[in-house]
């Protein structure tokens, strides 16, 4: 028997999605219920994946089994497609597995042709009818099937319309439509050098053939790359009869919702439009009246459609949005699904449907995605008045939130203008580490280079600053204070609004509103938090960012990064001081001035923390990070520490490296260097002892950044523990303290047996590991990995979601080893990975002991816990 690609949707239900696509499962199942649903059939997934391995052609075998289908169909609806007395029509919609807006839009009324059009105008006794299903339907399939340009025939309406003096569709008369019809088919003609289709099977064919190709067009593929859906999935076809809602004042159709998507309350919500199709209430040309008028209008329908969409959400034990169309006082269901929602109406639903005995516990975690968390924490534009603007220019949702304040191109000038009291922007082509005062000021980044794991990305992430990144139409003109898009001018001080949740920039300001949590965000998480068995740890540097983290529900500190520290004003001067010195004294002498600055931030921080745990890493990046490059700030600098300019830019000169990230960083400074890691495990130390004299239980975690070798780790942990235990002597105290390693060189994963003999506890680096596993630069990887995507090669970002494959491999390995050679040893990851919800689902598998993310992503990683608890008992 050969394989079965179309399926009735009397032969399907709701288990089948993975086949049928979520509509055509839907479909099949309220069949099965014994709704009333207009007939016929889907052509399956894997219809799709079949069509592109046979090179974008139907086979016949396929074929054969759609006009079987079609031929059923026609027998349950009692007409004959093609007929031209009584023609039998139908929709084409696509259904992925997946909701996925973007993909093919809809044809209806497919089967109408020069003669059928007049058999549906004497069989419905309407000619205007008739004529208004047949433009609409030429309209669509030229637009959706044949790719010709929408706008033409919008201005052959317009056109007509400003010829007649008249304003809506609805107003065309009968010959109107006709004139109409005739002009849509001259263009079309006129476009593609053949008549338009004549021949019902051709349209339905060539139709289906469009839903296929639309699972490959470049607004499906990015959407795809966004939401973790498999490009091999496909996407089915879905092929039902009309049902008309625009056949006159008993005829109508709409949407609606079993609870509010917005708020979460329990009332159905929705809308319709009598005398109208499905496309009318979309369109926006007419406003449509809210639901509960239904009641007047027609009692009847009204009372069988509320106890329809009771029955499903009964059934689906979920909130669902379904459509309907109404022909001649008869209901008819179009389709139903779990409604899209905002997050806090998600996250009210989940928990009174808890509440109401409908799911339990485990099952509501499962109905909020954490991505969705994100837009609950961060500010929002106010949106009656978003509503209002108009996009100026768009780039990459690089962090979540909303922002508006004067545009200002430098760190400094951002900093001297939050201090006149202004809300600030900040716009660069790209940032560096130089500019984090300038970031941590402003209200929101826009940067014209750079990725989603670009520096102001990641760095504006851990901070919960909204940022819009790799922005490539914004000219930015640095010389004169100002940028351009396009022949728009925007000058330092002027205004924008940034949406880091849509990668949207809007000029001029629209105001924002903070986040709220409370009340049912705390009740879910508290689910969330019982579920998991993972811990959550955050990436932070400042008692700030600490204190963020803690009230995201942050259980410790995975990274602490010391150079972050390094940046500020009053610090600088003292690390350039340091880099410069020719002597070992020299170097001490600078580094005792910042002994006690960082001794300030641990006590900080651990006071903060309170007893929980915290994970400082030891001075990661290259020194040339730390010293000024242009010829005009080396002066300055030189001047500032009475040496010769030439000198300096030796010195300058002789830290730069071919490739930093390979280069002189990490424990290679300590090797070189030891009394850089002295000093801060000194400052760790006595910022422990200063805690634990005041009764706090900290037990310091001491990290040694990119170990290739496991002598690199026994030589630099040598003089760290030495300088431990001199501080604890000289405090006559006694108290643990560990030391461990970044695993994020390949070779220590590779020979994580033997460095498990010298570490306590593995932190997986998986932003260098990526690096150095696939062999490319996150800086710089950006320029390529678009047409990777756009190739088929990549199919997510790998430096946002772990390659579980390759760089998972190695996690996994290092992980077995490590806990061989020390049973007790303590795993978790701390790069961006650690907020990704699928990475966390990895890390839960391989067993690790905590993820650490951003502060912002707290809440997202206590949820894809708890998801990973579930989906893996």
């Amino acid at each position: 028997m050969s394989k079965k690609y179309v399926y009735l949707f009397s032969e399907g239900d709701a288990s089948m999605r993975n086949i049928l696509g979520g509509k055509g499962a839907n479909l099949a199942e309220m069949t099965r219920m014994g709704f009333p649903v207009p007939q016929g059939f889907t052509v399956s997934t894997e219809a799709c994946t079949k069509y592109y391995e046979d090179g974008q052609k139907i086979s016949d075998e396929i074929l054969e089994q759609i006009y079987a289908a079609l031929a059923e169909t026609e027998k349950i609806v009692g007409k004959k497609f093609g007929d031209l007395e009584n023609p039998f029509l139908v929709s084409v919609r696509s259904g992925a597995r997946a909701s996925m807006p973007g993909m093919m839009d809809t044809i209806l009324n497919l089967g109408l042709n020069d003669i059928a059009v007049q058999g549906l105008a004497k069989k419905t006794n309407n000619e205007r009818f008739a004529y208004d299903s047949y433009r609409r339907f030429i309209q669509m399939f030229s637009d959706v099937v044949m790719e010709l340009s929408k706008k033409r025939f919008e201005e052959i309406i317009d056109e007509m319309k400003e010829e007649r003096g008249i304003t809506f569709d609805t107003e065309f008369s009968t010959e109107d439509l006709k004139e109409m019809v005739e002009k849509f088919k001259a263009f079309y003609k006129s476009e593609k050098g053949e008549d338009f289709p004549q021949d019902p099977k051709v349209q339905m064919i060539e139709s289906i053939k469009a839903v296929f190709r639309s699972w490959d067009n470049p607004r499906a593929n990015v959407y795809r790359r966004m939401n973790d859906i498999p490009y091999s999935w496909g996407t089915a076809v879905n092929v039902q009869a009309m049902v008309f809602g625009n056949m006159g004042e008993t005829s109508g159709t709409g949407v609606a919702f079993t609870r509010n998507p917005s708020t979460g309350e329990k009332k159905l919500y929705g809308e319709y439009l009598i005398n109208a199709q499905g496309e009318d209430v979309v369109a926006g040309v007419r406003t449509p009246n809210p639901i509960a008028q239904l009641e007047n209008d027609m009692p009847e329908v009204y009372k069988e459609f509320t106890e329809i969409a009771t029955k499903l959400e009964n059934h689906y034990r979920d909130m669902q949005d379904m459509e309907y169309t109404i022909e001649e006082g008869k209901l008819y269901m179009l389709q139903t699904r779990n409604g899209k929602r905002t997050a806090a109406s998600a996250i009210k639903i989940a928990v009174d449907l808890v509440n109401e005995g409908m799911l339990t516990k485990e099952e509501a975690i499962l109905k909020v995605e954490p991505k969705q968390l994100d837009s609950l924490l961060h500010p929002t534009f106010v949106q009656d008045e978003l509503k209002k603007a108009d996009v100026f220019v768009k780039g990459l949702a690089a962090s979540p939130g909303a922002a508006c304040g004067k545009v200002y191109f430098t760190a400094e000038d951002c900093v001297e203008a939050v201090q006149r009291g202004e809300k600030v922007v900040l716009v660069r082509l790209e940032t560096s580490p130089e500019d984090i005062e300038g970031m941590d000021a402003a209200e929101g980044i826009l940067t014209s280079r750079g990725g989603m794991t670009s520096h102001a990305a990641v760095v504006a992430r851990g901070m919960g600053t909204c940022c819009v990144a790799g922005c490539g139409d914004v000219k930015v003109d640095y010389d004169n204070s100002c940028f351009y898009v396009n022949d728009t001018k925007v000058s330092e001080g002027d205004y924008i609004s940034l949406d880091g949740s849509t990668g949207n920039v809007y000029l001029g300001q629209i105001p924002t509103e903070e986040a709220k949590l409370a009340g049912d965000f705390e009740t879910f998480m508290g689910w969330a938090d019982e579920i998991r068995t993972l811990k959550v740890y955050t990436n932070a540097d400042t008692p700030r960012d600490a204190k963020h983290a803690v009230e995201f529900g942050a259980q410790g500190i995975g990274l602490c990064r010391t150079e972050h520290m390094f940046f500020a004003e009053d610090r600088i001067a003292a690390i350039r001081e340091m880099i410069v010195s020719k002597t070992v004294e020299q170097r001490k002498a600078a580094l005792d001035k910042l002994l006690p600055m960082q001794r300030g931030d641990f006590e900080e921080l651990y006071r903060v923390m309170g007893d929980r745990p915290v994970t400082v890493r030891l001075l990661d990046p290259p020194l040339h990070e730390f010293v000024p490059h242009t010829d005009e700030e080396i002066k300055d600098l030189a001047k500032e520490m009475g040496l010769e300019f030439a000198d300096l830019k030796a010195t300058v000169e002789g830290l730069k490296e071919f490739n930093p990230m390979l280069g002189h960083r990490g424990c290679r400074l300590a090797v070189t260097y030891p009394e850089i890691a002295e000093m801060q495990a000194r400052a760790i130390m006595e910022a422990a002892v200063a805690c634990n004299k005041d009764g706090l239980n900290v037990v310091p975690e001491i990290m040694i950044p990119l170990v290739g070798e496991v002598k690199e780790l026994k030589y630099v942990k040598s003089f760290v523990v030495e300088t431990a235990k001199k501080v604890l002597e000289e405090n006559n105290m006694d108290f643990d303290f560990e030391v461990g390693t970044m695993i994020e060189v390949p070779r220590a994963a590779l020979t994580a047996g033997e460095i498990a003999k010298e570490a306590e506890f593995f932190s997986f680096g998986t932003n260098d590991l990526t690096q150095m596993t696939f062999g490319f630069s996150r800086d710089d990887a950006g320029a390529f990995l678009n047409d990777y995507y756009e190739k088929k090669i990549f199919e997510s970002d790998p430096f946002a979601k772990l390659d579980q494959i390759g760089v998972g491999k190695l996690v996994r390995m290092a992980a077995e080893a490590g806990r061989e050679a020390r049973p007790e040893i303590k795993l978790g990851i701390c790069g961006e990975h650690g907020g990704d919800p699928s990475t966390i689902d990895f890390c839960h598998r391989v067993g690790l002991n905590y993820v650490s993310c951003s502060p912002f992503r707290v809440p997202i990683a206590r949820l894809a816990a708890a998801h990973a608890a579930v989906n893996n008992k």
